[in-house]
């Protein structure tokens, strides 16, 4: 969570005016990247300076050279000399500044863009499974690019409205100089900028809020037909989903539409409030110089220091215009950043003996629903290298019990241990070095075999063939064109179900897990190959403790112990043979599917 002031009221109350939470957050990038954001000032303020600077260049040069040369009839080099080195120096010195600006202000942008990426990401990846199954896809892919970019887009004009105050300020003195009249009617565009500006937050803002909302919806439109490519195909539903997506891109389209409208109104009333304070500088003066209170010099100054004037508030005007979009993006970011990380550690670790860890469940509850207990009274021991199967129908906590084991989700009472310590007390880490699951879903990455094996640890290509081996995926692995170092396509398309199950066995074999978890990971498999990759795991995993989620006899008959599910509770318990002969709903269910599995036959 975060610990900024700033950041917990841009974030905390949407109430607030989007004037100042802009600033806010601006204020976020200026404390997290000073160094940056000093150098770019400065180069603004160089260029606004120098910008002022040319009236100077201009005036010294009319009053040295250019008329006594037409008094005199004639120069000197060194006189023009002086002037052409005047005016190429501001010019450099210009550019200078042009420069640390820009590049300034793109650098602090990225890297304040790039910075909160990877907090979202991480923010995601300590976030529990129960938060993610809240979220959409959609959602998170927006809040960690669309919004990001929206949040810190006033970056990016930030350094030159910061640095033309400079120019602005010596304007309005030298202003307040020549005329205080005059210059309290020029300054008058002042306030006539900021009732612009807040009616155009006003206007703006809530079409903001939608539109990144939409696009949050839109991308997960997207993503949801694009993972699920072979129902809309096989089911004729093109046409249908992209009516679906069009939908939501006509709505992006209209708001979006709406809030140029509103800019272009903006805009041109910003470009014009300037124009208008000339005018009436112009209007005041004439009446000032028939009163004899001023000349046709101060007038003329006043205007044209005015016209200066107008650049900055142009400037500032880019700036605040960015403000509602990126307030919206802030807070939609510090949603997910704020979010309360629930899973907390502590600082047990687990001795990696090389032998099987014990697994104790004690009084175990867990409801997605409140009240609604989808797991309870859960209570069984698997000894270390002991095999014990998990059966049940459908929707009886089989595949949410292995998601408790691994510590995926917490329970609501009761105890999961492994060699007698309490997952929730074992430091960050240390669960996984000795814990594998292996669902039911096999997930790739798009990578090569290797890669999606290996996961980035140091493992050798002989551990990485042992563990295909068990598996019983080096075959087709050795078939593939590049053999490990084939590319395997996004989740692996380029496999068949069966082959991507293997590899996710190998995946979980080749770590030499003390507890490993199978959950039906061999569903998509023949049995014929199944029972040789069952085999081989008998022979490989040596000691390891295994808990099988499964509904094959030939499976169930590794286990040493059955553990009978029904409506989450342990109905019975004991050896496969027993249970058929004495639970005649366990024999039932497991023949049921025995039965439909000959007839797939």
């Amino acid at each position: 969570m975060s610990t900024d002031p700033a950041t917990d009221a841009i974030s905390g109350d949407e109430s607030g005016t989007t004037l100042m939470d802009g600033f806010r957050v601006l204020g976020v990038a200026i404390r997290r990247e000073p160094w940056i954001f000093t150098i770019s000032t400065l180069g603004s303020v160089l260029f606004g300076a120098l910008t002022v600077a040319d009236a100077w260049v201009l005036g010294w040069s009319t009053d040295h050279v250019l008329l006594p040369a037409f008094d005199e009839g004639s120069t000197t080099a060194g006189l023009v000399i002086a002037v052409i080195a005047l005016f190429v120096g501001v010019a450099i010195l210009r550019a200078v500044g042009i420069v640390a600006r820009r590049l300034g202000a793109g650098v602090m942008q990225y890297r304040m863009q790039a910075a909160y990426r990877r907090e979202v990401t991480a923010q995601y990846l300590r976030l529990p499974m129960a938060w993610h199954q809240k979220h959409p896809t959609g959602q998170l892919l927006s809040n960690a690019n669309a919004d990001v970019e929206a949040a810190w887009a006033p970056i990016a004009p930030l350094p030159m409205a910061v640095g033309t105050v400079a120019m602005m300020v010596i304007a309005v003195v030298q202003m307040l100089l020549v005329d205080l009249t005059m210059a309290a009617v020029g300054l008058m565009v002042f306030p006539l900028v900021t009732v612009a500006t807040l009616a155009y937050q006003h206007l703006s803002s809530p079409l903001f809020t939608r539109i990144q909302a939409l696009r949050a919806e839109l991308s997960e439109i997207a993503h949801e037909s694009f993972d699920g490519a072979m129902v809309v195909k096989t089911l004729g539903r093109e046409a249908q989903e992209t009516e679906r997506f069009a939908e939501k891109a006509n709505q992006l389209r209209d708001l979006g539409i709406r809030v140029g409208r509103i800019r272009a109104m903006f805009d041109p009333i910003l470009e014009a409030i300037p124009s208008l304070g000339v005018l009436g500088v112009l209007g005041v003066g004439v009446w000032q110089i028939e009163n004899g209170n001023a000349g046709a010099g101060d007038v003329v100054t006043i205007a044209y220091l005015l016209t200066i004037v107008a650049f900055p508030i142009r400037s500032i005007g880019w700036l605040l215009g960015e403000f509602p979009r990126s307030v919206v993006g802030f807070r939609r970011v510090h949603r997910v950043l704020d979010e309360p990380v629930e899973t907390t550690y502590g600082t047990a670790r687990l001795e990696a003996n090389g032998q099987g860890a014990r697994l104790e469940v004690e009084d175990l509850r867990f409801s997605y629903v409140p009240g609604q207990d989808l797991l309870a009274d859960l209570d069984f021991v698997v000894e270390p290298g002991a095999t014990v199967a998990v059966v049940g129908e459908t929707a009886s906590g089989k595949s949410t019990l292995t998601t408790l084991l691994t510590r995926l989700v917490d329970p609501e009472a009761g105890h999961v241990r492994v060699d007698g310590v309490d997952l929730r007390d074992l430091a960050p880490g240390q669960l996984a070095g000795q814990v594998a699951l292996v669902p039911q879903s096999a997930f790739l990455f798009d990578d090569t075999v290797r890669g999606n094996v290996t996961l980035g640890e140091d493992v050798s290509d002989e551990e990485v063939w042992s563990a295909l081996r068990t598996a019983q995926a080096d075959g087709f692995v050795a078939a593939l064109p590049e053999g490990l170092d084939s590319r395997l396509g996004e989740r692996g398309t380029t496999l068949s179900g069966g082959q991507r199950q293997r590899l996710s066995l190998a995946r979980a074999l080749v770590r030499r897990p003390r507890l490993l978890i199978l959950d039906d990971a061999t569903s998509a498999v023949d049995p014929e190959v199944e029972a040789r990759i069952l085999a081989a795991m008998g022979a490989a995993s040596g000691d390891a403790t295994l808990v099988l989620i499964a509904y094959r006899k030939a499976t169930i008959g590794l286990a040493d112990e059955v553990l009978f599910l029904v409506d989450g509770r342990i109905a019975d318990r004991g050896p496969h043979e027993d249970l058929l002969q004495r639970n005649a709903a366990y024999a039932d269910l497991v023949n049921a599917y025995e039965q439909v599995e000959a007839t797939d036959d």
